[in-house]
């Protein structure tokens, strides 16, 4: 058993440490948040994450996982500490270290023992340095600072930090790999690796990994604006490439775009860390160009079909999360289009599973939030799908077509087959195959 504290209860931060004191650690959380502290120790969940709340509440109750606001209190006896806190883009596109560096050097002086300090948060190269300095201000004891960054997938981030495909561990120290590596032996039984390397090549790999997925997404998005010019269908030039065991059968599904809190920021980071040592990242620009025209992708469909005048209309929309299984809206595509639509003089009735009490929050009473998605037929034109929620998969045909205005979807995932579509009589566009008419 470690006594690990974690600072920070956002997403990364409550994963964490619910996981780590699942694994048998003593944990302690904290937060300057009063009342999302208060909540978290009456067991209130804040974010949504399919399984992490039978682990919280069960950890919380065997006296594994507690809770404060106070830094001093809980650091007290903690062998490692993690950072689990926000770095925001800035205006520039380079990641605000503020939150980081401010916690660094608030932790200086109240260190007492040797501690691992932990970069958990997705900062930019050299970061560790400068937490170092932060700390070392102040600091009358050792301590190390190591990098290790998180590789979570929203909607499966359990199963990713419980069973890693890899841990990343960047540092120097000798003593600090010892304990790193004691700590994540326990997920690491089935001969996962734990990668040892420099602080920088670790901080590096994170927006490594994140900006090369968000440009095999963007890719195959462009595979797919091509198919529909020369007649091709991107399911299947889809399969005939993810077969290559080079390439991979995953991330290479055509549709809007990319969101969430990782992959916009990462690459927006990296591409700005590029800058600053006087290089030119020119994909990572053409990636996050192209992914900011393909999510106004469903908005060209409509006035491809009714015309550039859409102001009277009343469209359904399935979907606000960035993706399913979270109720994350961070850069989500349906909210580009939700907005441009609203500017144009639509009105969206729309249905989420997870995610519509975050959009409320945004956007308001200005779209309709439904109890269901058939609700959200009622009265409108046409369907807009824009999150891959497994319940939208197999819907009732017959119900969608009786109480739309015209059969007409504008599938923003590929969710249906075009011969079926036809075969029902729906229009149907989706991307990178025919369109249904």
């Amino acid at each position: 058993m470690k006594k690990i504290a974690v600072v920070g209860t956002g997403y990364v931060g409550l994963v964490t440490g619910t996981c780590f004191a699942e694994t048998g650690n003593k944990v302690t959380c904290i937060d300057v948040d009063e009342k999302k502290v208060e909540k978290l120790k009456n067991k209130v969940m804040p974010i949504y994450e399919p399984g992490l709340d039978v682990v919280f509440e069960r950890n919380i109750k065997q006296g594994r996982l507690h809770f404060t606001t106070s830094l001093s209190e809980g650091i007290k006896d903690a062998e490692i500490i993690f950072l689990a806190l926000p770095t925001p883009p800035g205006e520039d596109g380079s990641a605000d270290l503020s939150y980081v560096l401010g916690v660094a050097k608030d932790l200086g002086p109240i260190l007492d023992k040797y501690t691992v300090i932990v970069d958990k948060s997705t900062v930019p190269v050299g970061t560790a340095e400068k937490v170092t300095s932060a700390i070392a201000e102040n600091a009358t004891v050792e301590f190390d600072v190591v990098s290790n960054p998180e590789f979570l997938r929203e909607g499966v981030a359990l199963d990713d930090f419980m069973k890693p495909d890899r841990v990343v561990i960047g540092t120097s120290s000798k003593k600090a790999t010892k304990i790193m590596e004691e700590l994540y032996e326990p997920l690491v039984r089935q001969g996962n690796p734990i990668i040892t390397m420099d602080e920088k090549s670790a901080e590096l790999t994170k927006y490594a990994a994140n900006s090369f997925l968000a440009t095999k997404i963007t890719f195959m998005n462009e595979i797919a604006n091509m198919c529909e010019l020369v007649g091709a269908d991107v399911d299947m030039v889809r399969k005939g490439v993810g077969t290559d065991s080079r390439i991979g059968k995953r991330f290479l599904f055509a549709g809007i775009g990319y969101g969430g809190s990782c992959f916009p920021k990462d690459v927006q980071a990296l591409a700005k860390s590029a800058s600053e040592v006087d290089y030119d990242f020119a994909i990572l620009k053409a990636v996050m160009d192209k992914n900011n025209v393909q999510k106004r992708k469903l908005v060209d469909r409509l006035k491809e079909h009714y015309g550039e005048n859409l102001s009277g209309k009343t469209l359904a929309v399935w979907g606000l999360a960035f993706k399913p299984y979270t109720d994350d809206i961070r850069e989500a595509p349906a909210l580009v289009n939700i907005k441009e639509l609203l500017d144009l003089g639509v009105t969206v009735k729309t249905y989420d599973p997870e995610a519509m009490e975050n959009v409320k929050g945004i956007i308001g009473d200005k779209i309709t939030y439904c109890d269901d998605e058939y609700e959200s037929l009622d009265g409108a034109d046409a369907l807009l799908i824009m999150t891959e929620w497994p319940v939208f998969r197999t819907p009732d045909f017959d119900k969608i077509k009786s109480s739309l205005k015209d059969p007409v979807i504008f599938d923003g995932r590929n969710l249906y087959n075009t011969d079926t579509m036809a075969e029902l009589g729906f229009t149907y566009y989706s991307i990178g195959r025919a369109t249904v008419k």
